[in-house]
């Protein structure tokens, strides 16, 4: 028996499941499926903040040009990066998402 998946809303749940029926019917592929999976499931892993001060380096932005971008406190990235709090919800999505693509995938014309 699978266990039940937990969502980080009701919401992003019945898009979710949407997006596994799609995939059911051979309407989305497996990759389009992993980015529903990444932006509507919750996870136990978190980014380490070392990984979280990799991201900032690698792309040549300051806390505050990151914070910019996830829409947060530029505090909030120092407290991640000292270990002091670690990210969740949607700036972990959106973490997530630009250690694995780059910045690009989700500056919004900035």
């Amino acid at each position: 028996m699978k266990a039940k998946s937990k969502y980080q809303s009701d919401a992003l749940g019945a898009v979710h499941e949407t997006a596994s029926d799609f995939h059911a019917a051979g309407l989305m592929d497996g990759e389009t499926l992993r980015e529903f999976d990444e932006m509507c499931l919750t996870s136990e892993s978190h980014i380490k903040p070392e990984v979280i001060r990799e991201i900032r380096q690698r792309e040549h932005i300051s806390r505050s040009e990151l914070a910019m971008h996830l829409n947060v406190p530029e505090d909030t990235v120092y407290q991640w990066e000292c270990g002091e709090k670690r990210p969740e919800g949607p700036s972990l999505v959106l973490l997530r998402v630009v250690h694995r693509k780059g910045l690009d995938a989700i500056a919004h014309g900035a």
